[in-house]
């Protein structure tokens, strides 16, 4: 049976500018709070690269019969952070390293141009400063290339092909000269 003739509304609740205010600020206070509350109990968020095994990258290169220039050993606290390697038509073969001070370092050995090579890694238009001998396994003369953002380049001619190997990056010329040092083509 229905109660047609019944006169009651169904419940309603008043609305008002003022309560919708009241909600907000409710509301404001709880994303607030939650916010503190994590900037106090959450630790600092230190985000590194993993590390990559470069020396597997370099014997898989020599056992496809590639000749690559790597450094020996990283110095402590140093991790390569990449490989690269395309022999496609050009060989072009690189390891990416961090310092322990997180500077960068890449090493990188193409058969393309140096010009296209600095322009590429370091700078349309570096500096050549002048050349600097390193005791190296792949030669004593180094060409110097810096730029206004502070990067540093070494480069040398090496190989047959007449490839190009550049070690550049925002570390040091110290650090830098240091990775040039310990470059070798033995078998790894």
């Amino acid at each position: 049976m229905s109660e047609a003739g019944s006169t009651e509304q169904p419940g309603r609740y008043q609305r008002s500018a003022g309560g919708l205010v009241g909600a907000m600020v409710i509301l404001l206070a709880v994303i607030a709070a939650f916010v503190a509350f994590r900037a106090v109990t959450r630790s600092e968020l230190e985000v590194r690269p993993e590390a990559v095994d470069y020396l597997a990258s370099v014997d898989d290169a020599q056992a496809a019969g590639l000749e690559v220039v790597y450094p020996r050993t990283l110095p402590e606290g140093w991790i390569a952070t990449a490989v690269l390697l395309a022999p496609v038509t050009e060989q072009s073969w690189g390891v990416s390293m961090l310092t322990e001070d997180d500077t960068f370092v890449g090493l990188r050995q193409d058969d393309a141009e140096l010009e296209q090579m600095l322009a590429s890694f370091v700078d349309e238009d570096p500096a050549e400063a002048e050349s600097v001998e390193i005791d190296s396994a792949l030669g004593s003369r180094w060409r110097v290339f810096t730029d206004d953002g502070g990067d540093t380049a070494y480069a040398a001619q090496t190989g047959p092909e007449d490839s190009w190997v550049l070690v550049y990056g925002s570390a040091s010329p110290t650090q830098l000269e240091r990775v040039v040092t310990e470059l070798t083509i033995d078998p790894a």
